[in-house]
């Protein structure tokens, strides 16, 4: 095991490079750089030229990307072109922020989703699955920007009964009372977001089980329908659902982008969307980085799973 993890760490080294390469050569192809977002109409033609060598702009470009990559491998993120903060500060701040509204709302919606997929997969065609399969068509067509500005709207504006952005209120940093109530809307939105696609994967991979060779074992045996669907078949639905739980990992930084920028919510998400707004370079390849070895780990993570699961892939490797 490992063996089989060096192997696939050593693996996605060179896809993690091409990756700061892509992301880092587009970036530089944009028409307009940080220093543009910060010109005024009063500066001078030489003060512009002087911001941009300062930012080491004017220099080639594999110039920028090996300096920018060489202060990556020493743990330095940089500083914004903006704000003049530390990146690598803003995240350390930030990345708890996400995580607490993300994990929570992307768990909620996994352990529902493994119950209303095998409800629905196992009422194939009847009123359950067609009911379950409603409300996922209805949650899937949805953007979660809008049912978020609905819950903005009925449950903050209308009723009053939760406030509408921030993770805090103003001199109410420590109460986790106040912090619960900013927090609702949000996991709402989210887990509004995330359970529609888990649930037909679930459902799907139930109904696959259930024409398999040993339901109809179980059944000529004796085994009740409530048996051989918790007992047995979600015991092999919950094997590909692992590629699911480990490929989230991402999510628990970017998985909450727009989410977070609607709700004001002191995140990755609205973080990255004000970088890429304002050509800060700097923070966007440093979340985009940041996402990608989460991304690769992920799959790792997947893989280790899957392993630990079934001894079969294991004696296959």
């Amino acid at each position: 095991m490992i063996k089989y993890i060096v192997k696939r760490i050593l693996q996605a080294i060179p896809l993690l490079l091409l990756i700061t390469i892509i992301c880092f050569t587009l970036i530089n192809m944009a028409p307009y750089d940080a220093v543009d977002a910060i010109t005024t109409p009063d500066m001078s033609i030489a003060e512009i030229e002087m911001r941009r060598e300062a930012y080491g702009l004017n220099d080639p470009v594999y110039v920028q990307y090996l300096r920018w990559l060489n202060n990556i491998l020493h743990g330095n993120f940089g500083y914004s072109l903006l704000s003049h903060t530390s990146i690598k500060y803003d995240l350390m701040i930030r990345i708890p922020n996400t995580v607490r509204l993300v994990l929570p709302s992307y768990l909620t919606a996994y352990v529902l989703a493994i119950v209303l997929g095998l409800v629905a997969g196992s009422h194939r065609g009847k009123w359950q699955d067609k009911l379950l399969d409603g409300f996922c068509s209805f949650g899937l067509s949805v953007p979660t920007f809008f049912f978020a500005m609905l819950l903005m709207y009925f449950l903050g504006y209308r009723l009053k009964l939760f406030p509408i952005m921030g993770m805090h209120t103003i001199g109410k940093e420590g109460s986790m009372a106040d912090y619960l109530q900013h927090f609702v809307m949000p996991y709402l939105a989210l887990v509004f977001g995330f359970l529609p696609d888990l649930t037909r994967y679930v459902r799907g991979s139930t109904i696959g089980q259930l024409k398999e060779d040993y339901v109809t074992v179980q059944k000529a045996f004796g085994a009740n329908k409530s048996e051989i669907l918790f007992k047995h078949v979600a015991k092999n639905v919950l094997i590909p659902l692992i590629t699911k739980l480990g490929m989230a990992l991402p999510m628990l930084v970017t998985g909450a982008v727009i989410t977070e920028t609607i709700f004001s919510w002191p995140g990755i998400g609205s973080y990255f969307v004000k970088a890429v707004s304002g050509l800060d370079y700097p923070i966007v390849m440093a979340v985009l980085i940041l996402s990608g070895s989460l991304v690769i780990l992920g799959n790792l993570l997947s893989d280790i799973l899957y392993c630990l699961i079934d001894p079969r892939i294991k004696s296959m490797q």
